[in-house]
């Protein structure tokens, strides 16, 4: 199982302190995803952000919901990998 967090470098600059804000999600427990796909809009310091797939796979549990705020290097989602 693999953790689905926002990148690193969405957090460059930004204060240690600083939450970011799970707008939407695009996708639901037990969907499949390809690498790259746009699973949730983010918000972080006024700035939009895709939460993107980062491998082929089925979404397990989605572990922040929409609405909630998240810190950095927190899991927003798990993913199954599939071949």
């Amino acid at each position: 199982m693999t953790d689905i967090m926002l990148a690193a470098d969405a957090w460059e600059g930004v204060d240690a302190q600083t939450e970011a804000l799970v707008d939407s999600w695009l996708v639901q427990p037990g969907d499949a995803v390809q690498q790259g796909q746009p699973l949730a809009n983010v918000v972080l310091i006024k700035t939009n952000l895709e939460l993107l797939a980062p491998a082929n796979g089925h979404i397990e549990q989605i572990l922040v919901a929409a609405g909630d705020t998240f810190a950095r290097g927190q899991a927003l989602a798990t993913l199954k990998e599939t071949p």
